[in-house]
């Protein structure tokens, strides 16, 4: 019988594994590692009911509290907790990966793809090879003029707008608000909008008039704190915060990590205050509020 060879392989895009570093090799087999085991615990035949249970409704609010994880491990420089915590926020994006495997929308692989070529276009200053870019591919020519890193953000969120665009064009919202979260942390969602917002003109020329604002609007909120109205209090404070956040931004401050600070300077505090009371046998419940003032005056005295 004669003999059927068989046709070379067509090429592909992926990049040259053999050239690549260990590390590199070590990392595409621990993801690949991560989702065979999360399509695994999703199998019908023998997976984990509880894993089998999940939607990814009822898996969002874990993202969430593992994006907040691994801002606490930085916080903290936690450097032994970081990996940890970075690995347990990876998860959220395989599990949901797999289920929208499931369900025919997408894999993990359509995942890095849009994610690593969205980084691609934001970054024209820069020279990917075939690692990036696929065998088949030849190397990006930047532009010649490279940016500064002070010019870079202009440069991004102009890339970004011309994306916009590009969404308007498919029927999608393409205004100078568009992709802003409603699901942000508040505080940070208000810095957002705000600088997507002076980025088109609206803002005002001077940070005083971001301070007159601030001061404009606690002024309307105590009169409706006079009048005792809940729903128009809840919308005059919310307005109050809206432009702590604008002013926040205005002086390149994170209103978030400004809260965050606060909460973590008042825990401190409170704790001393307690501990104090706590050697004489004593607690908060006990005492005047003119002690506990005084009490905290003196921490603050202590703790700078």
């Amino acid at each position: 019988m004669p003999q059927h060879t068989q046709p070379p392989s067509p090429p592909t895009c992926q990049p040259d594994t053999s050239a690549q570093p260990i590390a590199e090799q070590q990392a595409a087999y621990e993801i690949t590692r991560l989702a065979a085991l999360m399509a695994r615990l999703r199998d019908p035949n023998g997976g984990c009911p509880w894993d089998l249970e999940q939607t990814p409704q009822t898996l969002a609010p874990y993202a969430i509290e593992e994006a907040y994880e691994v801002l606490d491990a930085i916080q903290r420089q936690d450097w032994q907790a970081f990996p940890d915590e970075l690995g347990d926020l990876l998860l959220q994006v395989v599990y949901q990966a797999q289920l929208a495997r499931e369900a025919g929308q997408f894999n993990l692989a359509t995942v890095a793809r849009m994610v690593t070529e969205k980084m691609i276009r934001r970054h024209p200053h820069v020279t990917f090879g075939p690692d990036v870019l696929g065998t088949a591919q030849k190397p990006n020519t930047p532009a010649t003029n490279t940016p500064d890193t002070t010019a870079l953000p202009g440069q991004w969120e102009a890339l970004k707008e011309q994306e916009r665009k590009t969404l308007a064009k498919n029927g999608k919202p393409s205004g100078a608000l568009a992709g802003v979260a409603p699901m942000l942390p508040a505080l940070l969602r208000a810095s957002k909008i705000a600088g997507r917002a002076a980025r088109v003109g609206f803002d005002w020329p001077e940070v005083a008039g971001v301070v007159a604002k601030v001061h404009e609007e606690m002024e309307e909120f105590a009169v409706e704190m006079a009048s005792g109205n809940k729903a128009r209090m809840q919308d005059e404070l919310g307005d109050v915060l809206f432009s702590i956040a604008s002013l926040a931004r205005r002086l390149e401050l994170d209103p978030e990590a400004c809260l965050r600070q606060a909460c973590d300077k008042f825990t401190r505090r409170f704790e001393a205050v307690e501990t104090k009371l706590a050697t004489q046998g004593l607690s908060m419940q006990d005492r005047p509020v003119e002690e506990l003032d005084s009490l905290w005056q003196q921490v603050k005295r202590e703790q700078g």
